[in-house]
């Protein structure tokens, strides 16, 4: 990891993160990149004629949309549209060539000059495989950059290097046991793809060398006015900037719940072990975090050295943290290969803007009801629409969205920024559905959340009967689907039990009481959805969150057999359950919901099927498998999951296996 101060004459990277492959259909691709000047583009695709096909978007077009945030730093969004047919199945070779817009003559710069390393061994350029039929796909949620074990997405780039050494590149092959996977579909990012709340302080340094380097303009900042804080460059100068951002909020009796909530309070001794102390706030902060997670490049020549002022206790952690990250940066061109090669779906859970984001009435009126909380969340949604939703379906991003962050973008703190925040505050255009078979639908269960009207400290339902009465209607006729919900919806019940006690007690943030059976219109609401006469027969449930990894095969119980339910769970592509503690609680919960266990009666899913599967290599009846890494789900042409693989970040491979004999009613 590199230490030294940059130079004033350094030049920064042309390309700061991407080319990231975001959306592929038949006659459509969608790239996303940030660079560092602005720039015109042109991209040579490979579709196996004589020539290849030039496509040269004008910047500003909606072939090329273009967001500048700072004097080195610029969005493109490539939505490009395609008048044949993208054909399937075979490797479709993609050359993207960059160069100076202001240049009235272009010296284009080729990606083999500005990301040699992007190439897989063999390939002249990156590339990707149109894979309508799903046949298999990556998934996986929970990536923090400094824990110690390994990264998901480095597998996920083995797995792609693999496949292109032996060139099994076919969409979809006949099956083989013990054979190598189709090429992926996808790969879908089930939430927390950042973790804006639990920093390291040397990833802070790092933000803030980035921030200076790119010339991002600072932000008047509101709410913390008696920290003797006014904008962006007195909080990096205060001396409270490093491991104790939670002493800038005011210090009187009534901001005690928020400092409660937002900044993580609240001992959390069962769930969560992550500390808000180095808690993002400001926009450029998040926008930095962004490239800095996802691309080797801009990390070249930050200095790392620890800030001045850190005692001895911070020092040491900052020590052990920086190992940690210097492991993650090395991972970093692996990740950024794989993300070029394959489809990246991505929606949000909660670190991704803040811990508990929304979990019950009480946190919405507290977080949002102050000026400093409340831009914090709204910075953190502003650097998701733009570095991770607008890939996702760019067109529910309009001219006026688009409008709306180019001026926050170009003056941030002032009112424009106030007045974006509360439009994507109120924005309900998160979910997406992309047209593969089966359909990927892709679900948002954080911001139109199921309120309690009756206790404003019980947990919120995770989607309102709105939302939930759409989600119907999109599944309504589907012969299968692939259902994305970053929360498992058939989750651990013992978890879920002790969620619940600790919410009867008044303290659901102390255990993250966030499930979908912690609330009884939205519990009822899904299980009907599942019940519905017309529902999709195959239900293959995609989820993250929980940092650690099971399958769950579920069944229907009544008169009129009901669809075949999959809950697959992985998590996480960087992270990972506390390891004794997982044991024990994976134990408890065999014993105490046992196929005889009256305790099965008292859960809302007691007329469902559910057979927990075993992981190879499970002792003593484990069912939850611990460990980074990312999951590997292989379909049939009708959409059920015939093989279903964890790819762990130390280089095992985990199938998880069907037990008829853990058979039992839920």
């Amino acid at each position: 990891m590199p230490d030294s101060t940059p130079s004033p004459n350094e030049d920064l990277p042309l390309v700061l993160a991407g080319p990231m492959l975001r959306r592929v259909e038949t006659q459509r691709i969608v790239l996303w990149l940030a660079t560092s000047q602005a720039l015109r583009v042109h991209i040579d695709l490979d579709l196996g004629s004589a020539r290849p096909l030039r496509l040269e978007p004008a910047p500003g077009s909606p072939a090329c949309r273009v967001l500048t945030a700072g004097e080195h730093l610029h969005y493109m969004l490539l939505d490009l549209a395609l008048e044949t047919e993208l054909p399937a199945g075979r490797w479709i070779g993609y050359r993207l060539a960059l160069a100076p817009r202001d240049e009235s003559e272009p010296q284009w710069r080729d990606i083999s000059d500005w990301a040699p390393d992007l190439c897989y061994p063999g390939r002249e350029t990156p590339g990707f495989v149109f894979a309508p039929q799903v046949a298999a796909l990556l998934h996986g949620s929970c990536r923090k950059p400094h824990h110690h074990g390994g990264d998901g997405l480095v597998r996920a780039d083995a797995l792609l290097a693999e496949l292109v050494a032996r060139n099994a590149l076919d969409a979809d092959p006949a099956p083989e046991p013990d054979g190598l996977p189709a090429w992926p579909s996808a790969l879908v990012m089930t939430g927390d793809q950042i973790y804006a709340d639990d920093v390291a302080g040397p990833m802070l340094r790092a933000i803030h060398g980035l921030i200076a380097r790119l010339g991002l303009p600072v932000e008047r900042l509101e709410g913390i006015e008696e920290a003797g804080i006014s904008d962006a460059r007195a909080l990096n100068q205060h001396p409270d900037c490093y491991y104790r951002r939670d002493k800038l909020l005011p210090q009187h009796e009534r901001n005690y719940a928020l400092i409660e909530i937002f900044f993580g309070g609240v001992e959390k001794p069962v769930f969560t072990s992550a500390s808000a102390h180095n808690h993002l706030i400001t926009l450029a902060e998040v926008l930095a975090m962004y490239l800095l997670v996802w691309s080797p490049a801009p990390w070249r020549g930050l200095d790392l050295t620890p800030p001045r002022g850190l005692g001895p206790e911070d020092a040491a952690l900052y020590d052990r943290e920086r190992q940690a990250l210097e492991a993650f940066v090395a991972d970093l061109p692996a990740v950024r290969r794989v993300l070029a090669h394959i489809p990246v779906a991505m929606i949000f859970d909660d670190h991704d803007v803040t811990d508990d984001w929304n979990l019950s009435r009480e946190w919405e009126e507290i977080a949002y009801g102050h000026p400093f909380s409340r831009r914090i969340i709204g910075n953190a949604l502003l650097a998701y629409a733009i570095n991770q939703a607008w890939g996702n379906r760019p067109e529910v991003l309009g001219d006026e969205v688009l409008e709306r962050l180019q001026q926050t973008l170009a003056a941030p703190g002032e009112a424009a920024h106030e007045a974006c925040i509360e439009h994507l505050l109120h924005f309900e255009g998160w979910h997406y559905t992309w047209p593969t078979t089966p359909p990927l639908v892709v679900i948002d269960t954080r911001t139109q959340r199921w309120r309690s009207e009756h206790a404003a400290r019980r947990p919120s339902g995770l989607m309102d009967w709105e939302s939930l009465t759409d989600l119907q209607h999109t599944l309504r006729g589907l012969p299968a689907v692939l259902l994305v919900s970053p929360a498992p919806i058939f989750g651990v019940k013992l978890i879920e039990a002790i969620q619940r006690i600790f919410t009867w007690f008044g303290h659901p943030l102390m255990v993250d009481a966030e499930n979908w059976m912690a609330h009884p219109g939205s519990a009822q609401a899904i299980l009907n959805i599942f019940r519905h006469r017309r529902t999709p027969r195959n239900f293959v449930v995609l989820s993250g969150d929980v940092h650690y990894s099971f399958v769950y095969d579920v069944e229907l119980r009544g008169r009129v057999r009901g669809p075949d339910i999959w809950q697959i769970c992985s998590s996480g592509v960087r992270n990972a359950f506390p390891r004794r503690l997982l044991g024990v609680l994976d134990r408890l919960n065999r014993w105490l919901y046992s196929p005889r266990s009256p305790l099965n009666w008292f859960t809302r899913r007691r007329h469902m099927r559910v057979t927990p599967r075993r992981f190879e290599g499970a002792a003593q009846g484990r069912r939850l498998l611990n460990g980074a890494g990312i999951g590997l789900v292989e379909l049939d042409a009708e959409g059920v999951p015939w093989r279903i693989r964890e790819l762990l970040a130390d280089g095992q491979t985990i199938a998880f296996e069907r037990d008829e004999d853990a058979a039992r009613w839920d």
